[in-house]
């Protein structure tokens, strides 16, 4: 499953050029998977190309909207309207691919009020209004990490029980409830980890800083690889 956004994310790609067909090692190419497990994924959905052709472009991305979900409009309300609130409510992709933005909440007075992306941004108090007036579906919350435990609190007991979360915390929910956390933070420092291993980083021994001593005396001392 978590594949497949990759693959109609790719698909969509090849759509916009115009591309009818696609075979499945260009497919599995532009999603960076090896050809056999594409096919294989792609044959849990029925479909399996045609030899010699390739698979519909067109097609494919209905089935696999299908299987997602996507072949319905699925409401979302933002809660925490900052830098990052902004952005995702300016996000263009989001009607594209079958979500729309009914609603943008924060508890900021200076905030509260304002148009962003064409919509007026509400009140944190009004958050159980919105759920039910717009029959929202997904909370997506953008809320320092103080208040995204209470954020979240409420929005599960307004019936929501699908939370996309850029909070720095983890939230805690009622079985049922699915959660899916965005951390950049730990993106980066992961990336950061790849960074320091291809520079000759720490593969058993921790690298040498200023004024450290060289390898092979009693001060260097031996770290364990996590």
């Amino acid at each position: 499953m978590a594949r497949l956004p990759v693959y109609l994310r790719a698909l969509t790609a090849l759509q916009e050029r115009g591309v009818a067909t696609v075979s499945s090692e260009e497919l599995a190419a532009a999603a960076g998977v090896n050809s056999a497990k594409l096919r294989k994924d792609l044959s849990h959905l029925g479909s399996y190309g045609t030899r010699g052709v390739g698979y519909e472009v067109e097609y494919l991305v209905y089935q696999i909207s299908r299987e997602l979900g996507l072949t319905q409009d699925w409401v979302v309300a933002i809660i925490g309207v900052g830098n990052l609130g902004r952005a995702l409510a300016g996000y263009g992709g989001f009607a594209s691919r079958g979500f729309r933005v009914a609603g943008l909440l924060d508890a900021d007075e200076a905030i509260v009020g304002q148009e962003i992306s064409g919509m007026v941004v509400e009140h944190i108090d009004r958050l159980e209004d919105i759920i039910a007036d717009h029959g929202v579906s997904i909370a997506v919350i953008a809320t320092p990490a103080g208040a995204a435990q209470g954020v979240c609190d409420r929005v599960v007991a307004a019936g929501v029980t699908s939370v996309l979360n850029f909070a720095p915390v983890v939230l805690s929910v009622p079985e049922g409830v699915d959660v899916r956390k965005v951390d950049l933070s730990i993106e980066l420092q992961i990336l950061a980890f790849h960074e320091q291993r291809k520079a000759g980083g720490p593969d058993g021994l921790a690298p040498l800083q200023e004024g450290d001593p060289p390898p092979g005396t009693s001060q260097y001392v031996e770290t364990v690889e996590a």
